[in-house]
């Protein structure tokens, strides 16, 4: 009942012995509900649990979705097969050892469907791959690893995120959606990923939807042989590993994708967004890249310092952008009663992200500007750089919620309560305005 056109089958030989290293055999089928193979599965799998050391069942209308990982010697190809994909799918799994070659292990599986009141379809997997025990053991003690280890917010739904890696950006932004080397599942709300490299990679992380979608953007970061990448996932924005940014990635100098954020890609938010009437994003003001002369008394280390700080505070400026132009997505999308939005849940969640992400913010700003007062930067360059950069953003935010305002006449709470905090950063910065004006004077 197999069908040729659509199987996949490929396999990898040691070229000195000729002794299979991997193989892959997956075919799909159509056959008769009734026919005696289907009705005999589950026996032949008992049957044969004495030869196996794993073995898994997983009956139709269960939630749990299913991914077996395939472990090569080479480290960049190390995938996660996906074989339940369905919540009416019916699963056998089994793993056993490979009799030839005990690095290696045989696993075996079949999943299948109704598709109408007489039929079933499905697909049968016979892969052989180093065994994932002993190749995790190994590259856990290797200088060459890196690792990814990623955390999702409760209410992110990822199921799944592929992995794609190039020698430099530019090879990695002509990559196709198909080019990954790995996909790596969600379990737990997290995500793990090692590779072994040679050398610093630029590397992708790029989330796939329970529907099976591709995300339209994407996640750029640093791949450097012995390091750990830590990322946590939000709805609509992440938090980034500043530690490993500052000592190898786009903190360090020594970056391969700074610079290059996202530019061959759409917005990293959650869908296709506006932002709210007024609110308009432009780039936040730079104190610490202005003309030489004005900075001559600041050493080398002393700029490359301040601009670290200021990439930092850009970066959140950017979270919150994108944070408010799905809120004026979601809110151009809401049906409204008697002049007020009848839901808020859409854009509540964001409203407490912003709230939350202007907190770092002005921690940060407060970090910049007692750093660069250290420093010695003239009174006049910080009251341009407070003026231009936090007032002016924290304006927009506040004109923004005067447009919602004037919309539809009300805020909700969170709206409300992220408004008041804006209020309150303009007074305090505008506070600090006024201090270092009059120490030019």
């Amino acid at each position: 009942h197999g069908q040729k056109d659509k199987q996949t089958y490929s396999i990898t030989k040691n070229p000195n012995t000729g002794i299979i290293e991997s193989k892959e055999v997956i075919t799909h089928f159509i056959c008769d509900k009734n026919e005696p193979y289907i009705t005999m599965i589950g026996d032949d799998f008992h049957n044969d649990e004495p030869v196996s050391y794993q073995l898994h069942h997983i009956a139709k209308g269960n939630t749990e979705n299913f991914n077996l990982k395939v472990v090569t010697n080479d480290s960049q190809k190390n995938n996660y097969l996906r074989i339940r994909t369905k919540q009416n799918q019916e699963m056998w799994f089994m793993c056993c050892k490979n009799p030839t070659n005990p690095q290696l292990r045989d696993a075996y599986a079949i999943v299948w469907e109704d598709i109408n009141n007489d039929k079933v379809e499905g697909d049968i997997f016979m892969i052989t791959s180093l065994r994932p025990d002993i190749y995790e053991e190994k590259i856990a003690t290797s200088r060459k690893t890196f690792k990814i280890e990623g955390r999702i917010d409760d209410e992110i739904k990822d199921s799944l995120y592929n992995v794609y890696i190039a020698d430099s950006y530019d090879e990695l932004s002509q990559l196709d959606d198909d080019d990954y080397v790995a996909c790596i599942p969600v379990i737990n709300k997290r995500f793990e990923y090692t590779v072994e490299l040679d050398k610093p990679k630029a590397g992708r992380i790029r989330c796939i939807f329970p529907d099976g979608s591709l995300c339209s953007a994407w996640i750029d970061l640093d791949m450097v042989p012995g390091e750990t990448y830590r990322i946590t996932v939000h709805n609509g924005y992440y938090d980034e590993d500043f530690d490993y940014e500052r000592r190898v990635g786009r903190l360090s100098g020594k970056s391969l994708v700074v610079g290059h954020d996202n530019d061959d890609a759409p917005d990293y938010v959650i869908e296709d967004t506006v932002a709210i009437d007024g609110y308009v994003a432009e780039e936040p003001y730079n104190a610490a890249t202005q003309s030489s002369d004005k900075l001559a008394i600041l050493t080398e280390t002393q700029k490359m310092d301040l601009e670290q700080k200021v990439s930092i505070i850009q970066e959140k400026m950017k979270l919150v952008e994108k944070l408010y132009s799905t809120i004026g997505k979601n809110l151009e999308n809401t049906i409204y009663t008697g002049g007020k939005p009848s839901n808020w849940s859409n854009t509540d969640t964001f409203f407490n992200q912003i709230t939350e992400q202007n907190k770092q913010l002005d921690k940060q700003f407060e970090v910049f500007l007692k750093t660069a007062s250290n420093y010695g930067m003239p009174n006049k360059e910080l009251a341009e750089g407070i003026s231009a950069g936090m007032i002016e953003f924290l304006t927009k935010q506040n004109k923004g919620f005067n447009e919602c305002y004037k919309e539809f006449g009300y805020l909700s709470k969170a709206a409300t309560k992220c408004q008041k905090q804006v209020n309150k950063l303009t007074e305090k910065y505008m506070k600090e305005l006024s201090k270092q004006m009059e120490l030019i004077k």
